[in-house]
């Protein structure tokens, strides 16, 4: 039924968006830097009536320097092209004919050398931007966020949900791909929530979110893609600037500079990251039928003390060879890592279960520790030409990704009630993760309107492990246990190719974009007993978007993709820093497979107002999930464990999700702004039991999350915001995972003209805790837990931007609308000057 009402909906829509703006024509064009021929992102255009200084219509420039602006009634109109730190550029008449297309060419922007005070950002990029391939977060324009890390920020990202311990999903799947500044890094093989709590806020640029990644993109991640884009600078000169945060949980700060002078150009940053000692208190109740009939309970109440710290540093050089060559080199160092240690008393009780008497009661107190350590080296070339052919380029990417992780423990346990020695163990696991990256890719415009798009790509990994595991003796020393000491050899290299094309139908009326991706997939490991197949891949994607004119878009995706195994779910290490809690890795895990659609609407308005809504379906099969199992006594390498759950992830059969989200951002007055954001996700999940395939399951969930951000300009550069979201309890295959509520304030004041600042932010200043309460049961088990962590923090940021060409727009507006370089221009022209 639904897929009946998609369709009218659809096919109502598209009728009466052709009744809506027949007659109406469009303006194109690309604008690049006139000295190094690169484009101009983020360029802003305007369209005046003529006659008028105020612009009726317009939009920014994306990454490759292009614009259309569609729904233009047939007209005479002044169009201009404007960015910071260059010349404003005026074409006095561009002529839009009845139904057709006025090509304006490639504009070339001069850099405005002699403009170096004085100066003044009277617009900015709005906090969200949707378009026809992902949606873009500018966390630069956040305030709240500002204070803390990656993590944060996503916390505000449109159809991401975060919860306490930094689980990231995307349309509420975990299966994400994340880049930084597009390109893969090793930085989140080892630990995805350290690496996001390692990256400052202050250093990001934006972040884009990508639910329906074309043929270009890997086809790994299910969920979708997300990058982060970290802060650079592309105009002339020296600048930089300077962010310090203090607080109370955690502290950051960073440091960039940029330098460019003709066709070099040099960008260097660092930043550091760390979160203070926090307890956390934890309780975890079980109880555990038998086979005999009999029952266990097991109690554990107890705290641990947590510590994080990390930093990323980078150096990258940009040449431009010549006007239609570049070539960008950059390297980049990262560490971070963490440290929890505590105490735990423990209760286990055996039960009777014919008579209901206690059989045995054993009293304890369990020390343990860990200790997390990741170090990265990540290099990239990236050669790029550009033909005489405007939109023919070549695009050649090498990139090379290497780190170095080390994860041990210890933990001892001490008998309370009984005359027994302790029992415990302490393992040391090191290992190195190395990644190569080939990529070729190729643009071909064959008209105006049809552009071919093809490549390349082979993905180098291996990564190797050496786990080192001692039990603890009688006396107090330690003996290697050699049934838990082995190394672990992974291999996995993926050779791909992809051909997409891009066209304009039926008078420009629909925008198509269709792909095709062939990947191929080839796994080895040397873990006895385990083989993985070799498989091949084919992943289609498409979209359709049409905008009904400049201030409203309308688009339906569909992707296929897959989520591989990655090394940390198949290692085989057993994990049992917690004896009676024990996680391990499954080397016969298949790829998980996903097929999703897509439809978004956006709509802007002049008030400056913008409103997205979208809907998704998606099906997955031998969907990859944790399970977890109780065992009575489990042997693990020939030493027993008793009262254990035994978690790890499988292929559990099929998940269908349905969800919406609704963005929407309001200025209310010309100083207060509202913005809110609203997530819904239904799921299904066919359950096989990896345990038991007779016994499956039929488990269905709903999950929602809220938000809401004001801000508000005092005037004198003073501002303030506030913002609280709330993600709802949902149902997971075998219990329920917690709501998480909290809420932050923050306050700014610029001064210096504005290059320098300083704020107050303040996280649930009114609750020192956030309660996590969840369940997880099976047919012969039940466990609640309870987490109380520390989540309360207030901080200080000061931040400070220097350098003698800080680029920004003119004061005086009517003096930006008649300046410039005025040209008499024919749309049949072509070209640009």
């Amino acid at each position: 039924m639904y897929k009946i009402l998609l369709f009218i909906f659809i096919s109502f829509t598209t009728v009466h968006l052709y009744a809506q703006n027949g007659g109406k024509g469009k303006i194109t064009g690309k604008v690049i830097d006139a000295v190094t021929k690169q484009p101009v992102d983020y360029a802003t255009i305007s369209i005046f009536k003529q006659g008028s200084d105020s612009p009726f219509n317009g939009m920014s420039t994306d990454e490759k320097g292009n614009f259309s602006i569609a729904g233009i009634a047939p007209g005479d109109y002044r169009v201009t092209a404007d960015f910071i730190g260059y010349k404003k550029f005026v074409i006095a008449h561009v002529i839009v004919k009845d139904g057709g297309a006025a090509d304006v060419g490639t504009i070339n922007l001069e850099p405005n050398q002699n403009q170096l005070k004085g100066v003044n950002i009277v617009a900015k990029a709005p906090i969200v931007e949707n378009r026809i391939d992902k949606m873009v977060y500018n966390a630069q324009n956040d305030l709240t966020s500002q204070s803390g890390a990656a993590i944060d920020v996503l916390r505000k990202v449109p159809q991401v949900t975060v919860d306490i311990d930094g689980n990231v999903e995307l349309q509420g799947n975990a299966n994400i791909r994340f880049l930084i500044n597009g390109k893969p890094s090793s930085i989140f093989g080892a630990s995805l929530a350290d690496a996001l709590q390692a990256i400052p806020a202050n250093q990001i640029k934006n972040i884009e979110v990508i639910t329906s990644p074309g043929a270009k993109y890997d086809a790994a991640g299910t969920g979708g893609i997300i990058n982060i884009v970290l802060k650079d600078s592309k105009v002339s000169g020296v600048n930089g600037s300077i962010n310090l945060t203090a607080g109370t949980r955690q502290e950051n700060g960073s440091f960039n500079l940029n330098a460019r002078k003709g066709n070099f150009g040099v960008n260097a940053f660092f930043s550091g990251r760390a979160q203070l000692n926090t307890t956390a208190l934890n309780t975890n109740d079980r109880t555990t039928t038998l086979p005999n009939g009999d029952m266990t309970h097991l109690l554990q109440t107890g705290s641990a003390d947590t510590k994080r710290s990390g930093y990323q540093s980078g150096l990258s050089f940009n040449w431009s060879i010549t006007p239609k060559d570049d070539l960008t080199a950059s390297i980049g160092f990262d560490h971070f890592g963490n440290n929890s240690s505590g105490l735990t008393n423990q209760e286990q009780s055996l039960m009777s279960g014919a008579t209901g008497n206690i059989v045995s009661d054993i009293l304890s107190l369990r020390n343990s520790s860990s200790k997390f350590s990741a170090n990265s080296v990540d290099y990239s070339l990236d050669y790029k030409k550009r033909f005489s052919k405007e939109g023919q380029e070549l695009d050649v990417l090498f990139t090379s990704s290497n780190g170095k992780n080390t994860n041990s423990y210890t933990q001892e346990l001490d008998y309370l009630n009984l005359n027994s020695p302790a029992t415990g163990a302490r393992g040391n696991n090191p290992g190195n993760d190395r990644q190569i990256n080939i990529s070729i890719d190729y643009t071909h415009p064959v008209t105006k309107t049809f552009n071919i798009e093809t490549g390349a790509k082979a993905i180098i990994e291996k990564l190797t492990n050496v786990t080192n595991t001692d039990s603890l003796l009688a006396d107090g020393s330690y003996v290697n246990n050699a049934g838990q000491s082995f190394a672990f050899n992974y291999k996995r290299n993926i050779y791909a190719v992809y051909a997409a094309a891009s066209t304009s139908l039926f008078k420009n009326f629909l925008d198509v974009k269709v792909g095709l991706r062939n990947e191929y997939t080839k796994t080895s490991a040397d873990f006895p007993g385990t083989v993985i197949p070799d498989y091949n891949t084919l992943a289609p994607s498409a979209v359709v978007s049409h905008k009904l004119n400049a201030l409203e878009t309308i688009k339906l995706s569909y992707s296929f993709r897959i989520e591989r195994p990655e090394y940390q779910d198949v290692n085989p290490f057993f994990n049992i820093s917690d004896p009676n809690n024990i996680s391990t890795g499954n080397p016969n895990l298949k790829p998980e497979k996903s097929n999703a659609f897509e439809l978004a609407y956006s709509r802007s308005f002049d008030s400056g107002a913008n409103f997205n809504i979208g809907g998704f379906y998606r099906h997955n099969i031998d969907d990859l999930s944790q399970f977890t199992t109780p065992y009575a006594v489990l042997d693990v390498n020939g030493r027993e464990y008793t009262n254990v759950l035994l978690t790890q992830r499988s292929n559990l059969g099929t998940q269908t999700s349905i969800g919406s989200n609704i963005f929407a951002s309001v200025p209310v007055t010309k100083k207060l702004n509202l913005r809110t954001n609203i997530f819904l996700i239904h799921r299904e999940n066919n359950v096989v039991d990896p345990n038991n395939d007779q016994n499956n399951l039929d488990v269905k969930a709903f999950q929602y999350r809220l938000n809401l951000n004001t801000s508000y300009q005092f005037g004198n550069n003073f501002m303030a915001e506030a913002f609280v979201n709330y993600n709802s309890s949902t149902r997971t295959l075998q219990g329920n995972r917690p709501k998480f509520f909290f809420y932050n304030f923050a306050v700014r004041k610029q001064f210096w003209n504005k290059n320098a600042s300083i704020g107050l932010a303040a996280t649930n200043p009114f609750s020192n805790y956030i309660n996590q309460y969840s369940t997880t049961k099976g047919p012969t088990f039940n466990q609640s837990s309870l987490r109380q962590l520390p989540f309360q923090s207030f901080g200080i940021t000061l931040s400070y931007k220097f350098g003698k060409l800080e680029f920004a727009k003119d004061k005086n507006k009517e003096d930006r609308d008649n300046g410039g370089d005025q040209l008499q221009h024919d749309p049949g022209a072509g070209g640009g000057r």
